[in-house]
């Protein structure tokens, strides 16, 4: 039997959270250092696995099958495509930054309430997160998935509704219930879809006999199962209803701006750029891989709630008053690219969208968590707040303004290459669609510029006039963000060549090829 090493990649951060809960109350530190220490021995696991992945080679690699619940066809079965790879990668990366950046956001509170804050939990439970994404994108068996899909929610509920952000430290009873409010919403909304997906689940077990992800997915491809069309598309619904809530998309969005508002910076970092991409990859994986008429003929509704999402989100976040509100709102319409890319059914648009998942999810976490600094230094959410930072903190300024950058896809920053790919894929086979989607790079510019033109520039205000720059602890978070950002914009090719083949499964696997451009012949 060969080493398990996707089970290890997995198992690290699930028994190094057991291990950081178990920490004595007293030793905080040592519990930070522990977490930090496991996210970086994950990250050094997920390298192992990209770089034995072989782009050309199988499928599905790396594969792990062991029987579960023999009596329901249920196996513990484990394997990673190129998507996969790249997706277990980002978490991998991030992690260690989103402890890093959140080294003091649950230390206890010196309040007129004596509220305490168990440091130890809070990174045990973003560990017990990772572990999850992990493992959901390494899931071959639907019910494994399902089961991690939803187990997932947990230790999230907990660390929004338990951890405020600084803007609220010490304060009242109403900034506990604005956590509260949002943390339950999330969680009433993704248990909502959770619980249609698992009916449709059972449906699957119900035609096909097994929840084997490559074992369905071959008996469709060969003829030797067929699943009528009416029922074919009602499973296509239940799957997808569930991932559009986890993605989100509009009009199921309305908990991830509530979410990321009221939870800490890396927090709402863990929310958006990772475990929100379990649902774009869930469409990739499972909806076209198990149902791929079903998903080309909800394809031209699915484009239209796309394109809303982006122009929506973007017009949205130019309005708002708070940070981190608009971030969350551009994350809406960033995840309206993506999954206007994956629904272009063409090579380009899902290579794109790939790439999208794991830039956006870079960059989301570069400017989120600078933010997270200059909120946490000022103990105001507000915009109108700020004013000359660049002033007082010029580094800060700095790389808050690259981050935004990389939000509106500037060329030369990862994000550029991602969205130009979704454009051209989505302008090849729906060309008005590639045209309405490019509205959302003009207003990325506007909310971005804007913002950091309120925040950064002008007239310094008296509030801000002491704050300091970023410590070396920032800078060790927000440095190597910013130097992926950059070398993965001018130079893309290790993600494109471990994704583009996994594509061209998903293109083969909905019978779909890119549409030949029209070229008049010469008179």
């Amino acid at each position: 039997m060969s080493f398990p090493l996707l089970t290890v990649t997995a198992a690290v951060p699930a028994v190094g959270a057991i291990l950081t809960a178990a920490v004595p109350a007293a030793r905080r530190t040592a519990a930070k250092w522990l977490a930090l220490l496991v996210s970086l021995a994950t990250l050094v696991l997920a390298g192992i696995v990209f770089a034995r992945f072989e782009p050309g080679g199988e499928r599905y690699q790396l594969t792990e099958s062991y029987a579960w619940i023999k009596d329901f066809g249920v196996r513990y079965e484990l394997g990673v495509d190129g998507i996969g790879v790249a997706l277990i990668a980002l978490t991998a990366l991030l992690v260690p930054f989103v402890i890093l950046a959140g080294w003091h956001d649950a230390d206890p509170l010196e309040t007129s309430s004596k509220r305490w804050r168990p440091t130890q939990g809070f990174f045990a439970l973003i560990l017990m997160v990772e572990a999850m994404v992990i493992l959901s994108f390494e899931a071959t068996d639907v019910f494994l998935f399902y089961i991690l899909f939803e187990a997932m929610l947990i230790p999230m509920y907990f660390l929004i509704g338990g951890f405020g952000d600084r803007a609220h430290a010490g304060s009242d009873e109403n900034a506990a219930a604005q956590r509260s409010y949002a943390a339950v919403k999330f969680l009433l909304y993704n248990l909502v879809g959770g619980l249609i997906m698992l009916a449709a689940v059972i449906g699957l077990y119900v035609v096909a006999g097994n929840f084997s992800l490559t074992e369905i997915a071959g008996a469709r491809a060969d003829g030797s199962l067929e699943i009528a069309t009416s029922t074919e598309r009602w499973l296509f619904l239940g799957f997808f209803f569930a991932f559009a809530v986890k993605a989100p998309l509009w009009p199921l969005h309305t908990w991830l701006p509530n979410a990321m508002g009221e939870a800490t910076a890396p927090v709402a970092v863990l929310i958006t750029a990772v475990v929100d991409k379990v649902g774009t990859f869930a469409m990739l994986r499972f909806c076209l891989g198990l149902f791929p008429e079903a998903s080309k003929w909800a394809t031209p509704a699915i484009v239209v709630l796309a394109l809303i999402s982006i122009v929506y989100g973007a017009l949205v976040a130019v309005g708002q008053r708070d940070i981190k509100r608009l971030v969350a709102y551009a994350s809406i319409s960033h995840f309206g690219f993506i999954i206007l890319g994956i629904f272009a059914m063409t090579s380009q648009g899902q290579s794109g969208a790939t790439l999208y998942m794991v830039n956006h999810g870079i960059s989301t976490a570069a400017l989120m968590l600078v933010a997270g600094f200059l909120i946490s230094r000022r103990g105001s959410r507000l915009i109108a707040d700020y004013g000359g930072v660049q002033k007082v903190a010029p580094v800060l300024a700095g790389t808050f303004l690259i981050g935004g950058l990389a939000t509106l896809s500037l060329p030369g920053l990862a994000p550029f290459v991602s969205e130009f790919l979704v454009l051209v894929g989505t302008y090849a086979r729906y060309p008005v669609a590639g045209v309405i989607a490019t509205t959302g790079i003009v207003l990325a510019a506007l909310y971005t510029l804007v913002l950091y033109q309120r925040t950064m520039t002008g007239p310094v205000k008296e509030e801000v006039r002491k704050l300091p720059d970023l410590r070396p602890r920032e800078l060790a978070v927000v440095v190597p963000l910013i130097a992926v950002l950059i070398f993965l914009g001018v130079f893309p090719k290790p993600l494109t060549d471990v994704v583009n083949p996994a594509v061209r499964h998903t293109m083969s696997d909905v019978q779909q090829k890119d549409p030949q451009p029209e070229v008049e012949a010469a008179k």
